[in-house]
């Protein structure tokens, strides 16, 4: 059973005390590698009993598939609880490469709909629903992604409403469904759909945003809350993707932000004010001009996308301990090889002041969270 009414919003609980509910639309879809680190960082030996652990399972910026980078996708692992944060191409793949297991993913985040954040989404549950025990899922995953409800369609033409996460997975059910019932009928798999809660997040109403308006000034939100971790987000610019967030993630072990796809935004530094690991996108405006692309596409990326020249300025503003630069664009290392990636980043910070580390990510890195400050 689906439904698109609201979902009861129990408490939240800040820092405070004080209550906060989610501002989300809430529906069930069913019944119920280590690599070395750059900035003199050691290189991390990764354990499934890590209490907090971040893994870039895939770094590339953009569409094309590379084939010596795979789409974007992060995870985030808090007490033996998996986070994933977009699955781009290859996420399912880069997750068990990463040595993470099915039985411990717990959440899926996506920070807004395009392609090349989406792409692998639907494979997560489609393939476990194949496997049982310790190569299924635990229980039924949670996802959260952007609602559209009440979006008009941005074309001419277009059939509709955009679908938001819960109807674009009800969907990707009915696409794929074929698969399931034959397993189903052999009494060897199990409907894809109950093994999600997926759940519409809508920005606030008091936050004014709407598709002509898509990231005005805004204080983070919650998303989620339970034991391990509190997930807020805040609305961030991306052309006209709406809406397109960032997610903050507090635990008590560490702090991390993504950053999704963005240009430069006060909601960023808002969101990432003293955070442990910034995880944020990066564009490398010079390597454009190699990929024979026409200049109104060059324009739009130039437009939508982060200069990592600005990425020092962001981190020292934010008061970021760690600044990781993923979601790189171009991706391909004979177009923008790694040592470039890294004097950019080198320079941005030199400019800004920023003391903190400066990593470029990598398929597969682990980032070691550094030490929580002590007052």
């Amino acid at each position: 059973m689906t439904s698109t009414e609201p979902a009861a919003a129990g408490p939240r609980r800040g820092a405070a005390g004080a209550p906060r509910r989610s501002v989300l639309r809430a529906v069930a879809v069913g019944a119920g590698a280590t690599t070395p680190l750059f900035a003199g960082l050691p290189a991390a030996s990764y354990s499934p009993d890590s209490p907090l652990s971040l893994h870039l399972l895939g770094t590339n910026g953009g569409p094309p598939p590379l084939a010596n980078r795979y789409g974007i996708s992060s995870a985030l692992v808090v007490n033996g609880r998996t986070y994933v944060v977009d699955c781009g191409r290859g996420a399912v793949t880069q997750y068990m490469r990463a040595g993470l297991s099915l039985p411990s993913l717990a959440g899926i985040f996506l920070t807004h709909l395009h392609a090349d954040h989406v792409v692998d989404y639907y494979s997560f549950p489609l393939l476990a629903a194949g496997a049982a025990g310790s190569q299924g899922f635990r229980d039924p995953v949670d996802v959260y992604g952007p609602g559209t409800a009440g979006i008009p369609s941005l074309l001419a033409g277009a059939p509709g409403p955009l679908p938001g996460t819960v109807e674009m997975t009800r969907l990707a059910g009915t696409a794929y469904a074929a698969s399931p019932t034959f397993f189903m009928a052999e009494h060897t798999g199990s409907d894809p759909a109950s093994l999600l809660r997926v759940h519409d997040v809508l920005p606030p109403s008091s936050a004014g945003a709407s598709a002509t308006n898509t990231a005005p000034t805004m204080p983070p939100f919650t998303v989620m809350e339970n034991d391990d971790v509190k997930v807020t987000a805040v609305l961030v610019p991306h052309g006209a993707v709406f809406p397109a967030y960032a997610y903050r993630f507090d635990t008590d072990l560490g702090s991390v932000v993504f950053s999704g796809d963005t240009t430069p935004t006060p909601n960023i530094i808002t969101l990432s004010r003293d955070v442990d690991v910034l995880v944020h996108e990066a564009l490398y405006p010079d390597g454009l001009a190699t990929l024979g692309l026409p200049q109104a596409l060059i324009d739009h990326i130039l437009a939508t996308h982060t200069d990592v020249s600005d990425l020092g300025r962001i981190a020292a503003e934010a008061g970021a301990r760690t600044l990781v630069a993923t979601h790189l664009s171009p991706g391909h290392p004979d177009i923008v090889p790694e040592s470039t990636w890294r004097r950019r980043l080198s320079d941005s910070a030199r400019r800004a002041g920023f003391g903190g580390s400066m990593l470029v990510g990598s398929d597969l890195m682990h980032v070691p969270l550094p030490r929580r400050r002590t007052h």
